[in-house]
């Protein structure tokens, strides 16, 4: 009865699952800078214990076109604290959580944290 009160009858949603390759050593950031030299390159940077990290993970993860021509990594910043730094040196972006890096070139060509992450429409920029 309450199911079909409040709408509860719907067929569960099916889980997307991304092509996340787990960043976890420092030495991946040689490889990533260099394979975004023929590949654009993507590091979404997801504290574990932020509740606004997780729900802008989860909406990155709704909105993510799986047709992209793009590598994309998952960094653990609170387990791999070490490789976030690094990050921040390496292509020069101020630390923020959560935050996605679009490499190209060696470079960073943007960066967006928080809410703006899905703001951006990552086509334009593969």
């Amino acid at each position: 009865m309450f199911g079909k009160l409040f709408g509860n009858n719907k067929t569960p949603k099916e889980e997307k699952v991304l092509p996340w390759q787990n960043l976890t050593s420092i030495e991946q950031l040689d490889e990533i800078e260099l394979s975004s030299k023929g590949k654009t390159q993507l590091i979404f940077k997801h504290s574990t214990r932020c509740g606004i990290s997780r729900m802008v993970l989860n909406q990155f993860t709704e909105a993510y076109d799986l047709d992209l021509n793009a590598d994309l990594y998952y960094l653990d910043l609170l387990n791999y604290r070490d490789v976030s730094n690094e990050v921040g040196y390496k292509f020069q972006v101020m630390h923020q959580s959560p935050q996605l890096l679009i490499i190209k070139n060696g470079v960073v060509v943007i960066h967006a944290s928080h809410g703006a992450i899905n703001d951006l429409d990552l086509s334009t920029f593969i």
